[in-house]
């Protein structure tokens, strides 16, 4: 009588449930806060997210959208979100001077083109010289906005009156309804009104000479995170940067707009007049020499932060 061997079989079958039927390997998670939902420079994670490609290199993002770079720098110093995106350098330059431990991870927007100032068509104030004791509107505290309205201040020798008010809907809403005088926002936000004749421009982000040219906004984390989370960090760098790449593409551009549920038309007006590609390169902070002197002259920082200084807080991860 012939016995059987059921050695080998058990053999295929536990080899079967751990190479065949084992779950996928989990994602390695990181948190983001991100100023303003849906400006074309702060949607590189979501649509990168959305396409895949931060899943390809092993992560997955938990994405919370805060009222301006102020609100981001703080979630990133108080240990709530990994990663800020598109904290303003002025606010990261002063929170580091203070001794926060924020560690620059990335460039996030080059150029202040994006970002413009605005009244009610009817308004009587025809540029920033007629703001005299009119408000002026910024995000938040420490943000890019709050940064060009003080290089406004100065530059200009304005006597407005800086107000902070959190994201473009509601800085809209306030200009409509006559609660401040001159508003801020960002395409692809305010582009109806514009064509629709309802507001006008003053003046955009470029018209402060501190900022035109220069990298002003950044991809920020702390000390902590990037010590125990490098290997996720790095990888986070490695998929963005692939993402920008993507979205100067149809494809892009595509998941950019079907995530707004905008048309493609005006992602693509977003994208071609505001942001050419250098605008939102990570590896480059452009301007640092001027940057740290005019983070005093502005008052941000005491003094002018040393060589050593910003080599302990730029940590960009290499390509």
């Amino acid at each position: 009588m012939r016995r059987r061997t059921f050695g080998p079989l058990l053999g295929l079958v536990a080899a079967g449930m751990l190479f065949g039927l084992q779950p996928a390997a989990a994602q390695d998670k990181l948190k983001l806060a991100v100023g303003q939902r849906g400006n074309w420079d702060t949607s590189v994670s979501e649509v990168g997210q959305r396409a895949g490609i931060f899943k390809k290199h092993g992560l997955e993002l938990e994405i919370v959208y805060t009222q301006g770079a102020g609100e981001t720098l703080q979630a990133t110093l108080s240990g709530s979100v990994d990663i800020g995106v598109a904290a303003g350098i002025m606010g990261v330059l002063s929170a580091y001077a203070k001794g926060a431990p924020v560690r620059i991870i990335g460039a996030e927007t080059t150029g202040a083109a994006d970002l413009y100032w605005y009244v009610k068509a009817d308004s009587p104030i025809k540029s920033l010289k007629d703001t005299s004791g009119k408000t002026l509107a910024y995000s938040t505290n420490g943000s890019s906005t709050h940064g060009i309205v003080t290089a406004f201040m100065k530059q200009y020798g304005l006597s407005a009156k800086p107000t902070a008010t959190g994201g473009p809907p509601g800085t809209l809403t306030q200009v409509m309804s006559g609660q401040i005088d001159v508003g801020w926002a960002a395409p692809p936000f305010g582009l109806d009104q514009l064509d629709q004749n309802q507001i006008r421009i003053l003046a955009s982000g470029n018209d402060a000479d501190v900022f035109k040219g220069q990298t002003v906004r950044l991809l920020a984390t702390t000390a902590p995170v990037l010590q125990g989370k490098k290997d996720a960090i790095d990888r986070y760098m490695k998929a963005y940067r692939e993402t920008i790449d993507l979205m100067y593409t149809d494809a892009g551009l595509k998941v950019y707009a079907d995530w707004l549920k905008i048309p493609e038309a005006k992602a693509r007006r977003t994208r071609d007049d505001f942001f050419p590609k250098s605008a939102v390169d990570p590896d480059r902070i452009v301007g640092l020499d001027t940057i740290v002197k005019d983070a005093v002259a502005l008052k941000f920082t005491p003094t002018e932060l040393t060589k050593q200084q910003l080599g302990e807080l730029i940590q960009i991860p290499p390509r």
